[in-house]
């Protein structure tokens, strides 16, 4: 395989950061919010929640958790990605959101465990909708500094009740900077070729999701046309209803005409004879 380049590099590391290191951080987190001996019991109490989830914008999110309704075995955060974690984080527990919401990256003053789950999230969808296999040295160190250090990544076990040594958190901020520094093998490397992969699946599904949503602009237009052509016929049919009615009144009053004169004994035109 050919030398990779710094900026191909960057995005190799920046993608081991996000998939190897950030998802430790963010279970430990989603641990403390949901006990794993509680998880069961948690999830099942939000059945409502969770299946309203389902039917909105999260449903992607939580698809690989449900059909929560089919769901076998005892749920394990262990099985979670990062994206679902978050998800339940986010909508069920009392997080306080970052200002900007969990979609946005929160600016550099936000030091909250939900402001760093933004974090996190944001540049896990900068990294899977990027178009290219590169980043410039200055957005990378910009990112990793973002993820990695005390201030972000870390910042989710702080909040633990147990000390950041117990559960990695020195150990883990070398390991950050080991990887920020070490020499990529061939496995690391090859890392780049499932991302290109991933890529390309993912613009698969994105032309796919363009064909369906332009079929739902036709069927909508068709739908709109519809709706305004069966408005035309109702205003025509209402028109023409009227007219009867008003056909039928007049009908009714030659009726009661003709019913006086009938009862007349001497026709009037030969009344005065």
């Amino acid at each position: 395989m050919a030398p990779l380049l710094d900026e191909e590099e960057n995005y190799i590391r920046l993608a081991l950061l996000l998939k190897g290191v950030s998802p430790r951080a963010v279970r430990t987190f989603f641990d403390k919010e949901f006990p794993p001996t509680h998880l069961p019991s948690t999830l099942n109490k939000n059945y409502n929640t969770l299946n309203g989830l389902l039917k909105r914008e999260f449903l992607t999110k939580l698809s690989g958790l449900f059909c929560f309704q089919q769901m076998v075995g005892v749920p394990d955060s262990k099985t979670f990605d990062v994206t679902l974690m978050i998800c339940l984080i986010r909508n069920l527990t009392s997080v306080i959101p970052p200002i900007n919401g969990f979609d946005k990256l929160p600016p550099p003053v936000e030091t909250t465990p939900g402001s760093d789950l933004a974090r996190i999230k944001w540049y896990r969808n900068i990294l899977a909708h990027h178009d290219s296999n590169i980043m410039q040295t200055g957005d990378f160190n910009t990112a990793w500094t973002n993820i990695a250090n005390i201030a972000t990544l870390l910042m989710v076990m702080k909040y633990l009740s147990i000390g950041c040594r117990q559960i990695g958190g020195f150990p883990m901020n070398q390991k950050c900077q080991d990887l920020k520094v070490k020499i990529l093998d061939q496995s690391n490397q090859g890392i780049l070729l499932e991302i290109k992969q991933s890529q390309e699946d993912m613009k698969e599904l994105r032309r796919t999701m363009e064909i369906k949503q332009s079929t739902m602009r036709e069927n909508l237009t068709a739908l709109q046309d519809s709706y305004s052509y069966l408005q035309t016929e109702h205003s025509s049919t209402t028109q023409n209803l009227i007219d009867l009615k008003n056909s039928h009144s007049d009908l009714q009053t030659e009726h009661s005409k003709v019913t006086e004169m009938l009862k007349d004994p001497i026709p009037w035109n030969i009344r005065g004879i």
